[in-house]
């Protein structure tokens, strides 16, 4: 069986790291490189960077700021946030990222996932798909979770599998920023149906929400943010008691 990862991610904007509830409320955080030595001491297993602000200010990601977090951590990690282009994700996997996360711009053209996977192999492309619940059907959200595009989350998730996509990173709006646990039940629904890893995102406020995550679901791994920012949960007690349900951790 593979092992289960834990992902810390980092919100950036304006050089910052931020966090926010529902994809709202924004506040900072602290200072990305600094956060991202830390857990690499802490054992995290990848680091996600997210660029929250660079679709809609319609710019790019900052290179310059790859360039230093790839100078100075030793686990791999992705970078996404104004990729919409094969030279955009060139560029950023130049800079030193591991693995390019790509969201608006592959709603609005799904054929960049192919091209991004036959450049530079699937293992590199991580497709985001943020998610709301609306009258009992789970819709995928772009621009930063503001745009309803009227797509269903299976739907969408399955046609990223046949596309070349990697890994899917499926953030719950709903969940997003609150504690109260991932969203299991599409969570699993998705990871049963697709044959690429996914990792879950949003509602992380607790070990016990790790347990349910890796013992109700097929997640290939947990992302959170705040509860590891401000310490709530410490990531080598997370990895620790997970173990202790023999739930496979690296």
């Amino acid at each position: 069986m593979l092992k289960k990862r834990i992902i810390p991610c980092l919100d950036i904007q304006n050089g910052r790291t931020v966090k926010g509830i529902n994809f709202e409320g924004i506040r900072d955080a602290g200072d990305p490189i600094e956060l991202a030595k830390r857990y690499v001491k802490e054992g995290a297993d990848e680091i996600v960077f997210l660029d929250i602000s660079a679709t809609n200010d319609k710019r790019k990601t900052i290179c310059s700021l790859v360039e230093k977090i790839a100078s100075e951590i030793t686990i791999p990690f992705t970078v996404g946030g104004g990729i919409s282009s094969l030279e955009d994700a060139q560029a950023v996997i130049q800079a030193g990222a591991d693995k390019i996360s790509i969201n608006s711009a592959a709603i609005r053209r799904p054929e960049l996932i192919q091209e991004i996977s036959n450049r530079f192999g699937k293992q590199c492309v991580v497709v985001a798909v943020d998610i709301k619940k609306i009258n009992e059907d789970w819709i995928v959200f772009s621009n930063g979770g503001r745009l309803n595009t009227e797509l269903r989350a299976i739907d969408w998730c399955k046609k990223i599998s046949r596309l070349g996509g990697g890994e899917i990173l499926l953030t719950s709006m709903n969940n997003d920023g609150t504690k109260a646990g991932f969203a299991l039940e599409i969570t699993d629904q998705i990871a049963r149906i697709v044959s690429i890893p996914v990792i879950a995102s949003g509602g992380a406020g607790s070990i016990e929400d790790f347990k349910l995550l890796f013992t109700q679901t097929k997640a290939s791994a947990g992302l959170a943010a705040s509860i590891f920012h401000y310490q709530e949960v410490e990531l080598q007690a997370l990895k620790n008691e997970l173990k202790t349900f023999q739930i496979p951790i690296r």
